[in-house]
This record gives structure tokens, sequence and C-alpha cells, in this order.
């Protein structure tokens, strides 16, 4: 399988970039000893301790219920409830068909082992009930999910807010992959440092306006796979929110908020080399089209734990920095 389209725009805006600065390659650490041979593809290989530093069998894989930030939610109680924290920028309102962001990579660190941090793009249909629809994809630390800390490549699906159905990865039938180059859950290199080099990922997911299916492409040059309509309901027409940013949990040890990261682990107000940024954000729209998204708000349950801020530039299109450190004397 291929996709028989890709949204136009594309690489309209790539060639004047990459000559701007010397295009970084990522690369997986698992390149370094081989290849996956023709008509096959790399799976990440699970072991017997991954699946029992999962809650349940049947919950491996899987991330909590609420995951989604509902940006519209303004019940306190609400927010915290699933433990999960998050700084993003999001679009309602429209029918989008696809989303799009160059994605800067850091290492952020994990308080606990049954935490997580990650930085990705939210395509969702449906309500942040029962019925949500969620197609996401980006990179995550999650000693849980990975038995380390090194910062991987992930995407996750679920048709039902995340009760019953999906998973990351390949880890349950959902996502087709068809790239035998790039390994789902393996880990990205390399990482941005604090004050020095910055690395970051294009993350594209855009539906397929012939076959229906929705589209994975990682780089320029990697269409990894697809998730066929048919696992969703609202996603099998379009999506009605995307959203771009950071999420955590925060399992409140000890009684007070975690110190676990997001992003860099540095608020947004640092700026470039310090805080973690996506920039060129954009949504594909119903005539297949990337375009920069209208209307953009952002959303954070506690800025004083982790913020957001948006902007936009010639360079950068749309662009916003987010993350934090978690605890601090402001975020007891």
């Amino acid at each position: 399988m291929r996709p028989a389209y890709h949204p136009e725009g594309l690489y309209d805006d790539e060639s004047k970039v990459a000559s701007q600065r010397n295009a970084q390659t990522i690369t997986q650490m698992w390149h370094q000893n081989g290849r996956c041979p023709e008509g096959t593809i790399p799976i990440r290989r699970t072991k017997e301790e991954d699946v029992l530093r999962a809650s349940s069998v049947r919950r491996y894989g899987k991330k909590k219920r609420r995951s989604a930030p509902n940006p519209m939610s303004v019940d306190p109680d609400m927010l915290n409830e699933s433990g999960h924290q998050h700084a993003i920028a999001y679009v309602e309102g429209d029918k989008y068909y696809g989303a799009k962001a160059t994605i800067n990579v850091w290492q952020p660190k994990i308080e606990q082992a049954n935490e997580f941090s990650l930085s990705q793009l939210w395509i969702l249909g449906g309500s942040f009930g029962q019925d949500l629809n969620s197609i996401e994809a980006g990179w995550q630390v999650s000693p849980d999910l990975y038995g380390d800390n090194n910062t991987r490549l992930f995407t996750y699906w679920t048709s039902d807010a995340y009760q019953a159905t999906g998973c990351y990865n390949l880890l349950c039938s959902g996502f087709i992959q068809i790239n035998n180059q790039i390994a789902m859950g393996a880990s990205i290199f390399p990482i941005s440092n604090y004050g020095g080099s910055q690395y970051d990922i294009n993350i594209l997911v855009w539906k397929d306006p012939k076959e229906g299916n929705w589209w994975l492409q990682f780089g320029n040059d990697y269409v990894l796979g697809y998730w066929p309509s048919f696992l969703f309901s609202y996603l099998a027409d379009s999506a009605s929110m995307i959203e771009w940013g950071g999420e955590v949990v925060n399992s409140e040890p000890d009684g007070s908020h975690t110190s676990t990261q997001m992003g860099s682990g540095h608020f947004p107000e640092e700026g470039f080399g310090k805080a973690s940024y996506f920039r060129n954000v954009q949504v594909v729209d119903s005539t297949n089209n990337l375009k920069p998204p209208r209307g953009v708000g952002t959303f954070t349950e506690q800025s004083s734990c982790y913020d957001v801020q948006d902007g936009s530039n010639a360079d950068w299109g749309t662009y916003f920095y987010y993350g934090g450190p978690g605890k601090n004397s402001n975020c007891p």
C-alpha cells in the first residue's frame, strides 16, 4: 500500500528552510546493528518484563482514560482526575483532514517509573465522553512502557476514549506499517541540549482523499504506514479538533506535584535553545491542502507547572514554546 495522494503544499516551505540551516538528520539507534530486508518491517521486541510492568496484561500498551486534553473543560476537578497534565495549542470548529508539525526533541526527566512525558499531535473526532476517536504521533519518554528513559518515536490510536480499543505503536492490531527503515517505539537520536544543539522531527498525519485511510509520515522521506478508516467512527469522515503539545502524568508522589519535566523541563519564556518548541504547525483542509491553522487557542491546566506561549513569523509559521519543570516553588 501507498497513499494515493500527499497533501498539496507539502514541500513548498521545506526547501527554503533546509537551505538556511544544515538539516540535522535524526536516526534511530538500532540502525547501528543493521537494517530490515525488503518486504519486512522492524518490530520492537516485547519482553516478559515489559508486560509485567503494566498494571495488567489487558492494559499493557494503553493510555489511561481522559488522556486527550479537553480545552473546553472548565471543571477543575476533571483536570487532575486522571493525573494527566498538558500544555497545548489547538484548533476546532472546522473539518480537518490532517495535521503537521516540526517538534523539538528532548529527553525530559521522569520522577516516577509509572509517569511519562511526551510531545505529540492529536487528531480528534467525537466528544470527550465515551466515544472519542484519536490518532496521535510524536516522541515520548515512558519508563513503564519501554523499561528505560530513552526518547522514542511513538504512535497511538483509540476509537472509544482510551477504553477498550487502541494502543501504542504496534502493540495491538490497528496501525499498519509499510516502512522497513523506521521502528515504532525505537529510540530517537540525537537529542537537543539546553543552550546547545537543537534537533527536531517532522510529523505529518493526513487522510488520503481516495482510500480514506489516515497516513503517517516521519521526516520528509519516510511514509511509515496508515490507520485504516474502518477503525474509527467520527474519523472515518474527518477530525473536528487538532491539538499539538506536551502531556505528562502527575501521580502526585508524596502528595506534592511531580517533578517530571515536560519538553525541555524549562518554561516557554526562556525561548529557543532552552524551551521546547513546535514550529511550522499546519492543518490539512478539505481540499487536501496544508494550511496555517486559523484561530489557534492554547490550554494548560496549571501554568505554574507547565505553560505554553504561541506566536507566528515568516520562518517558523505558526509556532509555540511549551513545557516546564513540574514541581517548583509556584507549583507545590
